[in-house]
C-alpha cells in the first residue's frame, strides 16, 4: 500500500526543489562583460527610415545615452518595449535602438505597431556592431557615458527592477557628474 505513495512522494519532492531552484537561482542577467568600463567600439550606421542618414559614435557621445539592441524578430525585444517606451518618456537621457540582423521593412511594421520609443534606430543589418559590443543576442541594453565608455549592460529584456535599482540611479549620477 505505502508502495503507491512513492512516486507521488518523489515528485511532490521534485517539484518542491524545481519551485526552491527557480526562485533562489542567481539572476540569469548578472554575466559579467569585459566591455563595462571600456569605450563604445567606434561605428557609424544607417538610421532606419532615414535614408542617407548616418549615425555614429562621434555624434552619439557628448551626453550620456541607452543603446537598446532589438528585432523584430525577437519575442523577448517585444516583452521589454513598453519598459524601454516607459524609460524613454522619462527623457533623462535618449535612447537610441540598435536594430540587430533585422530586415528594414519588418523592423518599420514592428514601430509602427508597438511605438517606436527611440530617438533614432540604428541599423545593424549584418550584426557586426552588435558583435564589437560583445552582444550575445537580442534584447540588450548598454548604458554609455558623455565620454562613450559603457557603464553597464543588461543581458536580456529590462524590467522595471533594473530600471529602478540599476538604470535609474546610474543615470541620476552620470546627469550629476556632468553638471558638476
Amino acid at each position: 500500500m505505502a508502495r503507491r505513495f512513492v512516486p507521488i512522494a518523489i515528485f511532490l519532492g521534485l517539484t518542491v526543489l524545481l519551485i526552491f531552484g527557480l526562485y533562489n537561482a542567481p539572476n540569469k542577467k548578472v554575466i559579467p562583460s569585459p566591455l563595462v568600463g571600456k569605450p563604445i567600439p567606434e561605428f557609424n550606421l544607417s538610421v532606419l527610415g532615414q535614408e542617407g542618414n548616418m549615425l555614429g559614435t562621434e555624434e552619439l557621445t557628448g551626453q550620456p545615452f541607452i543603446l537598446n539592441v532589438w528585432a523584430s524578430w525577437c519575442p523577448a525585444c517585444r516583452v521589454e518595449h513598453e519598459m524601454i517606451t516607459a524609460i524613454a518618456r522619462t527623457e533623462l537621457v535618449p535612447v537610441y535602438g540598435l536594430n540587430y540582423k533585422d530586415e528594414p521593412s519588418e523592423a518599420t511594421r514592428w514601430l509602427g505597431r508597438f511605438g517606436n520609443p527611440y530617438t533614432a534606430n540604428l541599423q545593424d543589418l549584418d550584426g557586426t556592431v552588435a558583435i564589437d559590443f560583445g552582444v550575445y543576442g537580442a534584447p540588450e541594453t548598454f548604458l554609455i557615458d558623455a565620454q562613450g565608455v559603457i557603464r553597464h549592460k543588461v543581458i536580456g529584456p529590462v524590467t522595471e527592477q533594473d530600471w529602478r535599482n540599476d538604470l535609474q540611479p546610474m543615470i541620476l549620477e552620470l546627469i550629476n557628474e556632468a553638471r558638476s
